[in-house]
């Protein structure tokens, strides 16, 4: 049946609505810091087949990862899906993504015929096991991560199963914010469907899921012919991860990439062993990666959907980092992911070093403070530290403070934090002279202090980037370390990038993330532009002599011109 494509425009923007309004709903509802002002959730529409139509405003980095858990869900049930069932899945080995990420998916139906699935995933704040936050670096199986949920039914028919709901709740420290912010995702998916049955009768049922299938191919022609109109050939780039908390060799992420005809094929051979720590991203991690990564080179305007992935194909040998196999820890996997992408980033700028910045900072830092406050109430904080700037790129310098390229993640006020948890944020600012230095310099770092108000608290952080720096491009350099110092103003003790401590009243845990790596040659960049980054305390006067061959006049901060003609005499 030929489609009227002014229908066909129509009908994609309304699915988008939907997504969008999950997101809304979402965001105005849930109990919990990384959900409602983070952010760290995602929406999604599928079909019937379980394609993905269309992905909310939300995390890119999610995009790979909602139809392997609703692949998970239909293995189990098959036709068992009824009108008003809602399924719950977070299990990494039954296609979901780490024990945090809750995905729930909800059958639409129009009378008899089933439109698709409705999706919310969520990061939550606990879901049990031995350390609060589910992100301990130092689990060495999946059985010590949380409360492992395999595909079921969470509503059955309409009939909330209350056994399921009860175990959950017996199961998280913070059952006030797991379960509001479940109930946030079933409110969501409860309101688009709906919006879907309006959209069936506007348009009817079997013209709906005829449009649903024409969006996937539609964007299955565009992706060929955006990735046909790339620069063809093959390139190969190593990153490492530091080390994975428990063995102190570094991890190596290799990939082979090839741009071919209207395909991308991405290699991980070569790439280390699963590790013993929780750091692995299964596979549907590292290929949600890998799109989000090639996505960055194609039109904005293309719909993320099943057609998308299509003409991208991921190898990654089983037992490798990238592609764990059961039991493997997978729970702080989002650093191993993060890797990935910068890791696929390196291979692409060889064949697009026109388009592709240098890597971004941060270092993947991710902390959680959990313990009791004077009420004896239990208290789970979880921050992931993702707007932190990016690398400098081919005509623009690295944003400071800026998110992090395939994420959307949001920045959470001080105050809410302090608010809601006995610690305070002493301080939170750039770090100076910590972006790589370039034509167009990296990002500054982000530095962030913490005081324990608790009489005791938990503390534990997934970090990296103290070893292998975050890279430049061209000549540019790389961005500083990450660097987490306890009690910075007495014992000033350096920790490792990956920790777990038992902290007490009027400790100080002290972050500085690592800075975005330079893009070309730092004695390119313009005087003026470092002059002015020295005026904004940016740079020092001392490491914009010494990286960027620029004198400044004491006093003024102008640029010192014939002394910076001499030093940029090579």
């Amino acid at each position: 049946m030929q489609r009227d494509p002014v229908t066909q425009e129509l009908v994609k923007n309304a699915l988008a609505t939907v997504a969008d309004n999950m997101v809304v709903t979402v965001v105005r509802t849930a109990r919990s810091q990384v959900v409602k002002q983070s952010m760290d959730f995602s929406t999604a529409i599928c079909d019937a087949k379980g394609q993905m139509v269309t992905q909310g405003l939300s995390l890119p980095v999610h995009l790979g990862a909602i139809m392997p858990a609703l692949e998970g869900v239909l293995k189990v049930y098959g036709n068992d899906v009824h009108p008003d069932d809602i399924f719950i899945n977070n299990d990494p080995y039954e296609g979901a993504s780490h024990l945090p990420d809750i995905f729930l998916f909800k059958p639409v139906f129009a009378g008899d015929v089933l439109l698709g699935y409705l999706t919310v995933i969520a990061h939550h704040t606990d879901i049990g096991g031995r350390v609060a936050g589910g992100n301990a670096c130092d689990n060495t199986e999946i059985y010590q991560e949380g409360l492992r949920i395999p595909p079921l039914k969470l509503f059955d028919r309409g009939v909330p199963n209350h056994t399921l709901f009860r175990l959950i709740q017996q199961n998280v420290r913070v059952p006030d914010k797991v379960m509001g912010d479940l109930w946030a995702q079933i409110a969501a998916v409860y309101g688009a469907d709906r919006e879907m049955l309006k959209l069936a009768q506007e348009h009817g049922v079997e013209d709906l899921r005829g449009y649903m299938d024409e969006l996937i191919e539609y964007t299955e022609r565009i992706t060929r012919a955006e990735i046909a109109a790339l620069p063809q050939g093959e390139a190969e780039f190593t990153d490492y991860i530091d080390d994975d908390g428990i063995d102190p060799d570094p991890i190596r992420i290799h990939v082979r990439l090839t741009v071919k005809g209207d395909e991308v094929y991405a290699d991980f051979t070569g790439t280390s062993p699963q590790c013993k720590g929780s750091i692995n991203p299964n596979f549907a991690f590292t290929q949600s990666g890998v799109y989000a990564a090639v996505r960055c080179l194609l039109s904005p305007e293309l719909p993320n959907n099943a057609g998308y992935f299509r003409p991208i194909k991921v190898y990654a040998p089983e037992g490798t980092y990238v592609n764990p196999v059961h039991p493997a820890p997978v729970a702080a996997r989002g650093l191993g992911g993060f890797r990935v992408m910068q890791t696929v980033f390196g291979a692409l700028a060889q064949l697009n070093p026109d388009r592709i910045p240098a890597c971004w900072g941060s270092g993947e830092l991710g902390i959680s403070i959990a313990g009791y406050d004077r009420e004896r109430k239990p208290f789970v904080f979880l921050e992931f530290h993702n707007v932190t700037g990016t690398g400098g790129g081919p005509d623009q310098d690295g944003v400071d403070g800026g998110p992090i390229p395939v994420l959307n993640l949001a920045n959470t006020p001080i105050e809410l934090m302090e608010a809601e948890q006995p610690f305070l944020v002493e301080e939170y600012g750039f770090v100076p002279d910590s972006g790589g230095s370039g034509k167009y310099r990296g990002s500054l770092g982000v530095t962030r202090q913490y005081r324990i108000l608790a009489d005791e608290a938990t503390v534990q952080v997934r970090s990296d980037r103290r070893r292998f720096l975050p890279y430049g491009i061209g000549a540019g350099k790389p961005g500083t370390p990450c660097t987490i110092h306890l009690n910075p103003d007495t014992e000033n003790r350096l920790l490792p990038t990956k920790w777990l401590l038992e902290l007490k009243k009027g400790d100080v845990v002290r972050a500085e993330l690592a800075g975005g790596g330079g893009y070309g040659d730092s004695f390119e960049r313009d005087p003026e532009a470092v002059a002015q980054d020295v005026r904004e305390e940016k740079l020092t006067p001392d490491y914009a002599r010494r990286e960027y061959g620029v004198a400044i006049v004491h006093g003024t901060q102008d640029v010192d011109w014939e002394e910076t003609k001499r030093l940029r005499l090579r």
